[in-house]
């Protein structure tokens, strides 16, 4: 299940395999009934891996992405380094982390003292 525009731009005008929806609620149903529906969940399959078949060449895609990989592991320090915005979003879940512990701390002292 997908909207409407994640279609589009995934499936190049060939028949999407599940459900387009632009809604949470429809989508979830949808995927819900895929779920419990194993007929139609071997349909699905089946479309999709067409789908994945005709829209991205494997052969053409994979051994670079694999290099690609096996480059960043082999550069992992480097790589942190230079990705600023993984450092900033790092950073920023870090402090957000540190003051939602900070707020618990102060709300459990105040009731602490509301009680005494």
């Amino acid at each position: 299940s997908t909207k409407g525009i994640g279609e589009e731009a995934m499936s190049g005008g060939l028949p999407w395999p599940g459900v387009i929806a632009d809604n949470p609620k429809d989508i979830a149903d949808a995927a819900v009934r895929l779920y419990q529906d194993q007929t139609r969940w071997l349909e699905a399959q089946n479309a999709g891996l067409a789908l994945l078949q005709a829209r991205y060449q494997h052969r053409q895609h994979c051994a670079g992405l694999i290099e690609r990989i096996q480059t960043l592991r082999n550069q992992l320090p480097e790589h942190r380094l230079a990705n600023f915005t993984g450092a900033m979003l790092r950073h920023h879940h870090h402090k957000s982390t540190k003051y939602m512990a900070q707020w618990i701390e102060a709300k459990n002292r105040n009731k602490a003292e509301d009680t005494v």
